[in-house]
């Protein structure tokens, strides 16, 4: 089995992230993460992007607000964010706190700095086919892996194992875009270790550690891991049995290293495409 990391797709976006920062003549765009509380996951999440578009030349600022802040407070804080000029992208962390109603931010940020595809505007877009909005990151990241490392997607079987809108549902139609034949399972799917081996691309994206093993996947699948997960040793792990389907997979990426390592990447892209919608490219 190939292990397929991702360091190789980021390192490509990083090379397309240089060639479009060179059309703004000197701007560097600039991104807001936002945070409530310290959830360690968010936290980590946050590091890794900081550093990642700190390399590829970009600016990051982190907002971060306490676990208690009312619902109108953190609203009049993502207000001010979302319509400061000098920010050119938003990274909303998620899920926020209960008292925080998700779904007025998700209507009050600006489409164009929605870099994560939490917009109903973008989120029609992606469903839409159209190019012009925002997918999340972490959907477009399987896509990239897949397509930069020469993996056919035209007229594959892709079975995606979950069905949330994080990844799920817009990704199933980033794939049918790309001409794949998309099904897409959940918990109460029958018979889903059968039709997961119909699968020639597998990806998992459940939210279960380590639920998917060598009984889910067919013999020269790929295997695409979305998931992150701690184990009962503390350890990070994705949603497949890793050393199981070593004798089945014909490629798998791992956890760590693989498509997350790519999600940032996308991240980076997408901050800089926001920045040169707004601006333009520099003709001088």
């Amino acid at each position: 089995m190939e292990i397929l990391k991702g360091a190789g797709t980021s390192a490509r976006l990083k090379e397309d992230v240089r060639k479009m920062l060179d059309t703004l003549g000197g701007r560097i765009p600039k991104l807001a993460i936002i945070r409530v509380g310290v959830r360690p996951d968010d936290v980590s999440y946050e590091r890794s992007a900081v550093k990642k578009l700190e390399s590829f030349g970009l600016q990051a600022e982190t907002f971060s607000y306490d676990q208690d802040i009312s619902d109108q407070d953190f609203k009049r804080e993502f207000k001010r964010i979302n319509e400061d000029k000098d920010i050119d992208g938003i990274l909303l962390l998620r899920p926020l706190p209960k008292q925080i109603c998700e779904k007025d931010l998700e209507a009050m940020i600006d489409p164009e700095k929605d870099l994560d595809g939490i917009s109903p505007v973008n989120v029609a877009k992606v469903f839409a086919g159209d190019d012009s909005g925002f997918a999340p990151c972490t959907t477009e990241a399987v896509v990239e892996v897949l397509k930069q490392n020469q993996i056919s997607i035209t007229g594959k079987r892709v079975v995606i194992v979950g069905r949330s809108m994080v990844v799920g549902k817009p990704l199933s139609m980033l794939l049918l875009k790309e001409n794949a034949t998309v099904t897409i399972c959940h918990t109460r799917t029958k018979d889903l270790k059968g039709i997961c081996r119909e699968a020639e691309i597998l990806v998992a994206a459940a939210g279960k550690a380590r639920m998917l093993d060598e009984e889910y996947v067919a013999q020269d699948a790929v295997v695409v891991d979305v998931g992150i997960n701690v184990d009962e040793n503390g350890n990070l792990c994705g949603d497949v049995d890793f050393d199981s389907i070593r004798e089945k997979a014909s490629i798998a990426t791992p956890v760590p290293g693989g498509v997350g390592a790519v999600t940032t990447a996308v991240l980076a892209k997408h901050l800089v495409q926001s920045c040169v919608k707004k601006f333009g490219a520099c003709t001088e």
